[in-house]
Formats: structure tokens, sequence, C-alpha cells
């Protein structure tokens, strides 16, 4: 009983109670957060991309689909697979549901492991839930940036691609 009254709470918050989120993140947090990703892509060859969106479709919540399904749904879609050194990476946000999933590319998940990427995840957790969202989103983009910096620096690997990927965060 008490799985089916989550489940129906968290299809009521998604269809009901979805923030907007370009309330959650206005222009000025948009802009500080493209700058800062282009400040950490000048120090790295990877690629960060940023996705917020503010609730699931209801295909999703239908099928009681966790937020990591969409996060690599959206990878795909946003092609940050699809960079010269498959060093990219998806910051993606919930609101909803308070809840940050990061994807990352083949040569990036050689170097990062599963639980490391989950440690920054829930270091994040206390801004998403008092809805700090930028200043999570800001450290989030701090800690892939460290490894990015650590695994594929700037210079290290001949690159003609340059910027492949938007920095201005994706409102969905």
């Amino acid at each position: 009983m008490g799985h089916w009254l989550q489940r129906w709470g968290r299809q009521l918050r998604h269809r009901f109670l979805e923030r907007d989120a370009s309330h959650a993140l206005p222009d000025d947090a948009r802009q500080r957060l493209a700058q800062a990703i282009a400040a950490s892509e000048a120090r790295h060859s990877g690629q960060i991309r940023v996705y917020v969106e503010s609730a699931l479709p209801w295909s999703y919540i239908r099928r009681d689909a966790p937020a990591r399904e969409r996060a690599v749904m959206q990878f795909g879609k946003q092609r940050v697979w699809d960079t010269e050194h498959n060093n990219g990476v998806l910051i993606y946000l919930l609101l909803t549901d308070h809840a940050i999933e990061i994807v990352a590319d083949r040569a990036v998940s050689r170097c990062v492991s599963g639980p490391q990427w989950q440690a920054m995840v829930d270091s994040l957790a206390n801004d998403l839930r008092s809805g700090q969202y930028e200043k999570a989103l800001l450290a989030a983009i701090g800690q892939v940036s460290h490894h990015l910096e650590q695994q594929f620096p700037r210079g290290a690997a001949p690159s003609a691609a340059g910027n492949e990927l938007d920095n201005q965060p994706l409102i969905g």
C-alpha cells in the first residue's frame, strides 16, 4: 500500500505541482551557468551540457520511470554523446522530484566511476531540497569540471572541434 501511495503522490506532483523551469532559473541565472560552463571548458576538452526540466512527461510518470531514464534519453537527444573525444557530460535537473542526474559519455565513464558521480549528486541534495537550483547546478558544473580537468586537460588531445555543445542551459 505504501508504494502505491508514493507512486500516486508522485503522479499528482508531476501533473499539478510542476514548477515552471524558467521561474526556477531566470535568464540571469541561466547566463551565469553558461558562463561557468564556458570558463570550465576553457580548462579541458570535455563538453558539459545542462538540461533542466519542470516535470516528467506523462508517459514517464505512468510507468513510474526514474529521473535517470529521462536523463539518459536527453543525453542521446541532445547529442551529448556525439563529441569528438567522447567526453561529454549531461547534468540533468528534474525540479518536481528535486533530482539531479549526471550522465557521462564513454571516455569519461572509463575515468570516473558511477559511485563517484553518485557522491557528487548526493552532495547537492540539500541545495535541491531548499530550492537553490542555481547553486546546486554551479556546484555540479564545478565538480564535473574538476574531473574533466584531471582526465582531459586542454591541449592534451588535439581538437579541431572547439566548443561542440552550446553552453546555454536547456529548459524543457
